[in-house]
Protein backbone atom coordinates (compact mmCIF):
# COMPACT_ATOMS: atom_id res chain seq x y z
CA UNK A 1 0.00 0.00 0.00
CA UNK A 2 2.82 2.39 0.88
CA UNK A 3 4.41 1.74 -2.50
CA UNK A 4 1.19 2.60 -4.34
CA UNK A 5 0.84 5.85 -2.40
CA UNK A 6 4.49 6.61 -3.15
CA UNK A 7 3.96 6.09 -6.88
CA UNK A 8 0.89 8.34 -6.80
CA UNK A 9 2.94 11.05 -5.06
CA UNK A 10 5.73 10.71 -7.64
CA UNK A 11 3.23 11.09 -10.48
CA UNK A 12 1.80 14.13 -8.69
CA UNK A 13 5.32 15.55 -8.39
CA UNK A 14 5.84 15.17 -12.13
CA UNK A 15 2.55 16.96 -12.82
CA UNK A 16 3.56 19.75 -10.44
CA UNK A 17 6.85 20.13 -12.31
CA UNK A 18 4.94 21.08 -15.46
CA UNK A 19 2.65 23.39 -13.47
CA UNK A 20 5.68 25.14 -11.99
CA UNK A 21 7.34 25.44 -15.40
CA UNK A 22 4.17 26.97 -16.85
CA UNK A 23 4.03 29.55 -14.05
CA UNK A 24 7.71 30.43 -14.51
CA UNK A 25 7.20 30.90 -18.26
CA UNK A 26 4.22 33.15 -17.57
CA UNK A 27 6.29 35.22 -15.11
CA UNK A 28 9.08 35.49 -17.71
CA UNK A 29 6.58 36.54 -20.37
CA UNK A 30 5.22 39.32 -18.16
CA UNK A 31 8.73 40.66 -17.63
CA UNK A 32 9.85 40.71 -21.26
CA UNK A 33 6.61 42.03 -22.84
CA UNK A 34 6.69 45.72 -23.76
CA UNK A 35 4.11 47.81 -21.90
CA UNK A 36 2.24 49.95 -24.44
CA UNK A 37 -0.98 51.81 -25.12
CA UNK A 38 -3.33 51.20 -28.03
CA UNK A 39 -2.19 54.45 -29.68
CA UNK A 40 1.48 53.46 -29.41
CA UNK A 41 0.75 50.14 -31.14
CA UNK A 42 -1.10 51.80 -34.01
CA UNK A 43 1.55 54.53 -34.39
CA UNK A 44 4.39 51.99 -34.44
CA UNK A 45 2.63 49.81 -37.01
CA UNK A 46 1.98 52.85 -39.23
CA UNK A 47 5.60 53.97 -38.97
CA UNK A 48 6.99 50.56 -39.86
CA UNK A 49 4.52 50.19 -42.75
CA UNK A 50 5.66 53.55 -44.14
CA UNK A 51 9.29 52.45 -44.01
CA UNK A 52 9.24 48.84 -45.20
CA UNK A 53 5.59 48.09 -46.03
CA UNK A 54 2.73 46.59 -44.06
CA UNK A 55 2.46 43.03 -42.77
CA UNK A 56 6.03 42.64 -41.52
CA UNK A 57 5.80 44.22 -38.05
CA UNK A 58 5.66 42.09 -34.87
CA UNK A 59 5.94 42.98 -31.19
CA UNK A 60 5.36 41.14 -27.91
CA UNK A 61 3.33 43.49 -25.72
CA UNK A 62 1.11 43.93 -22.67
CA UNK A 63 -1.87 46.31 -22.81
CA UNK A 64 -4.44 47.30 -20.16
CA UNK A 65 -7.89 48.36 -21.31
CA UNK A 66 -11.63 47.73 -21.37
CA UNK A 67 -13.52 45.11 -23.41
CA UNK A 68 -15.93 46.38 -26.03
CA UNK A 69 -17.73 44.63 -28.89
CA UNK A 70 -20.67 45.53 -31.14
CA UNK A 71 -22.19 42.05 -31.39
CA UNK A 72 -21.36 40.01 -28.25
CA UNK A 73 -21.74 36.32 -27.67
CA UNK A 74 -24.68 35.08 -25.59
CA UNK A 75 -23.59 32.40 -23.13
CA UNK A 76 -25.23 28.99 -23.31
CA UNK A 77 -26.70 28.56 -19.81
CA UNK A 78 -27.12 32.00 -18.24
CA UNK A 79 -27.67 33.89 -21.51
CA UNK A 80 -25.24 36.67 -20.55
CA UNK A 81 -23.41 38.91 -23.00
CA UNK A 82 -19.70 38.19 -23.26
CA UNK A 83 -16.74 37.71 -25.61
CA UNK A 84 -15.82 34.23 -24.32
CA UNK A 85 -17.62 31.53 -22.37
CA UNK A 86 -17.09 27.95 -21.25
CA UNK A 87 -20.20 25.91 -20.43
CA UNK A 88 -20.36 22.37 -19.05
CA UNK A 89 -22.95 19.81 -18.02
CA UNK A 90 -21.69 17.13 -15.61
CA UNK A 91 -23.56 13.97 -14.64
CA UNK A 92 -23.14 13.00 -10.99
CA UNK A 93 -23.87 9.36 -10.19
CA UNK A 94 -23.19 6.55 -7.73
CA UNK A 95 -20.91 3.67 -8.67
CA UNK A 96 -21.07 0.47 -6.60
CA UNK A 97 -18.18 -2.03 -6.67
CA UNK A 98 -17.40 -5.21 -4.79
CA UNK A 99 -13.79 -5.97 -3.84
CA UNK A 100 -11.89 -8.24 -1.49
CA UNK A 101 -10.25 -6.52 1.46
CA UNK A 102 -6.88 -7.39 3.02
CA UNK A 103 -8.54 -10.16 5.03
CA UNK A 104 -10.02 -11.81 1.94
CA UNK A 105 -13.58 -10.73 2.64
CA UNK A 106 -15.84 -9.19 0.02
CA UNK A 107 -16.66 -5.53 0.60
CA UNK A 108 -19.20 -3.45 -1.28
CA UNK A 109 -18.35 0.22 -1.73
CA UNK A 110 -20.43 3.02 -3.20
CA UNK A 111 -18.64 6.09 -4.56
CA UNK A 112 -19.99 9.33 -5.97
CA UNK A 113 -18.51 10.01 -9.40
CA UNK A 114 -18.79 12.58 -12.18
CA UNK A 115 -18.69 12.42 -15.96
CA UNK A 116 -18.83 15.22 -18.50
CA UNK A 117 -21.97 15.15 -20.63
CA UNK A 118 -21.22 18.26 -22.67
CA UNK A 119 -18.55 20.97 -22.83
CA UNK A 120 -18.68 24.00 -25.06
CA UNK A 121 -16.29 26.93 -25.50
CA UNK A 122 -16.90 29.96 -27.70
CA UNK A 123 -14.95 33.18 -28.28
CA UNK A 124 -15.05 36.15 -30.64
CA UNK A 125 -12.57 38.93 -31.48
CA UNK A 126 -13.18 42.14 -29.54
CA UNK A 127 -11.90 45.69 -29.18
CA UNK A 128 -9.64 46.72 -26.30
CA UNK A 129 -10.17 50.38 -25.40
CA UNK A 130 -7.82 52.51 -23.29
CA UNK A 131 -7.47 56.28 -22.82
CA UNK A 132 -5.39 56.57 -26.00
CA UNK A 133 -7.45 54.61 -28.51
CA UNK A 134 -8.42 51.07 -29.54
CA UNK A 135 -6.79 47.84 -30.68
CA UNK A 136 -8.32 44.55 -31.82
CA UNK A 137 -7.81 41.34 -29.81
CA UNK A 138 -8.31 37.80 -31.13
CA UNK A 139 -8.69 35.64 -27.97
CA UNK A 140 -8.37 32.27 -29.73
CA UNK A 141 -5.92 29.95 -27.89
CA UNK A 142 -5.37 32.45 -25.05
CA UNK A 143 -5.11 31.51 -21.38
CA UNK A 144 -8.27 33.38 -20.33
CA UNK A 145 -9.19 34.30 -16.78
CA UNK A 146 -12.96 34.14 -16.43
CA UNK A 147 -15.76 34.93 -14.00
CA UNK A 148 -17.82 31.97 -12.76
CA UNK A 149 -21.49 32.80 -13.23
CA UNK A 150 -23.06 29.38 -12.68
CA UNK A 151 -22.34 26.23 -10.67
CA UNK A 152 -25.71 24.65 -10.01
CA UNK A 153 -26.62 21.05 -9.13
CA UNK A 154 -30.05 19.89 -10.26
CA UNK A 155 -31.28 16.63 -8.81
CA UNK A 156 -32.61 14.40 -11.57
CA UNK A 157 -32.93 10.62 -11.26
CA UNK A 158 -34.53 9.92 -14.63
CA UNK A 159 -32.51 8.55 -17.51
CA UNK A 160 -29.28 6.64 -16.92
CA UNK A 161 -29.00 4.19 -14.02
CA UNK A 162 -27.64 5.43 -10.66
CA UNK A 163 -27.89 9.06 -11.75
CA UNK A 164 -28.14 11.52 -8.85
CA UNK A 165 -28.45 14.65 -10.96
CA UNK A 166 -26.68 17.07 -13.26
CA UNK A 167 -24.34 19.97 -12.49
CA UNK A 168 -24.46 23.00 -14.77
CA UNK A 169 -21.31 25.15 -14.85
CA UNK A 170 -20.51 28.29 -16.75
CA UNK A 171 -17.72 30.88 -16.71
CA UNK A 172 -17.21 33.81 -19.04
CA UNK A 173 -15.29 36.96 -19.95
CA UNK A 174 -17.94 39.69 -19.66
CA UNK A 175 -18.25 42.99 -21.46
CA UNK A 176 -16.98 46.34 -20.18
CA UNK A 177 -14.37 44.82 -17.88
CA UNK A 178 -10.79 46.06 -17.61
CA UNK A 179 -8.34 43.34 -18.63
CA UNK A 180 -4.62 42.85 -19.18
CA UNK A 181 -3.76 41.35 -22.58
CA UNK A 182 -0.31 39.78 -22.94
CA UNK A 183 0.33 38.68 -26.51
CA UNK A 184 1.80 39.27 -29.96
CA UNK A 185 0.77 42.41 -31.83
CA UNK A 186 1.07 42.42 -35.62
CA UNK A 187 -0.29 44.13 -38.73
CA UNK A 188 -0.40 40.94 -40.80
CA UNK A 189 -4.10 41.43 -41.62
CA UNK A 190 -3.68 45.09 -42.54
CA UNK A 191 -4.67 46.37 -39.09
CA UNK A 192 -3.12 45.91 -35.64
CA UNK A 193 -4.34 42.73 -33.92
CA UNK A 194 -3.12 41.10 -30.69
CA UNK A 195 -3.15 37.32 -30.91
CA UNK A 196 -1.24 34.17 -29.92
CA UNK A 197 2.58 34.46 -30.13
CA UNK A 198 4.44 32.13 -32.49
CA UNK A 199 7.27 31.52 -29.99
CA UNK A 200 6.55 28.64 -27.62
CA UNK A 201 8.29 30.27 -24.64
CA UNK A 202 6.03 33.35 -24.67
CA UNK A 203 2.51 33.08 -23.28
CA UNK A 204 -0.77 34.46 -24.51
CA UNK A 205 -2.74 35.62 -21.48
CA UNK A 206 -5.97 37.55 -20.97
CA UNK A 207 -6.38 38.41 -17.29
CA UNK A 208 -8.86 40.34 -15.19
CA UNK A 209 -5.94 41.29 -12.90
CA UNK A 210 -3.67 44.26 -13.50
CA UNK A 211 0.02 43.65 -14.19
CA UNK A 212 1.21 44.05 -10.60
CA UNK A 213 -1.46 41.76 -9.15
CA UNK A 214 -1.00 39.12 -11.85
CA UNK A 215 2.81 39.12 -11.46
CA UNK A 216 2.49 38.61 -7.70
CA UNK A 217 -0.01 35.77 -8.19
CA UNK A 218 2.16 34.02 -10.78
CA UNK A 219 5.28 34.26 -8.61
CA UNK A 220 3.34 32.91 -5.63
CA UNK A 221 1.90 30.00 -7.63
CA UNK A 222 5.36 29.14 -8.98
CA UNK A 223 6.77 28.94 -5.44
CA UNK A 224 3.85 26.88 -4.12
CA UNK A 225 4.05 24.39 -7.00
CA UNK A 226 7.85 24.11 -6.59
CA UNK A 227 7.74 23.30 -2.88
CA UNK A 228 4.77 20.95 -3.40
CA UNK A 229 6.69 19.19 -6.19
CA UNK A 230 9.74 18.71 -3.94
CA UNK A 231 7.59 17.42 -1.06
CA UNK A 232 5.75 14.93 -3.27
CA UNK A 233 9.02 13.72 -4.77
CA UNK A 234 10.80 13.19 -1.43
CA UNK A 235 7.86 11.51 0.32
CA UNK A 236 7.08 9.42 -2.76
CA UNK A 237 10.66 8.11 -3.05
CA UNK A 238 10.80 7.32 0.69
CA UNK A 239 7.53 5.37 0.56
CA UNK A 240 8.60 3.39 -2.51
CA UNK A 241 11.97 2.53 -0.91
CA UNK A 242 10.27 1.55 2.34
CA UNK A 243 7.93 -0.77 0.42
CA UNK A 244 10.85 -2.36 -1.45
CA UNK A 245 12.93 -2.89 1.68
CA UNK A 246 10.15 -4.09 3.98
Amino acid sequence: MAGIIGLILLIGGIALFFVQRHQKQKAFSLKIARKVTAAELNDTASGVAAEIGGGSWRDYVKVWGKIQVDEPLISEHTRQKCVYYCSKVLREYEDTTTERNSEGRLETKTQRKTETISSNKQSIPFTLVDDSGTVEVNPESADIETVEVMNEFRRETKGRRNTLGYRYQESLLPLNRNILVLGAASDLTGRVVISKPTKADTKYVISLKDEETLSAAVERNAKISFFSMVACGIVGILLVLWQLLS
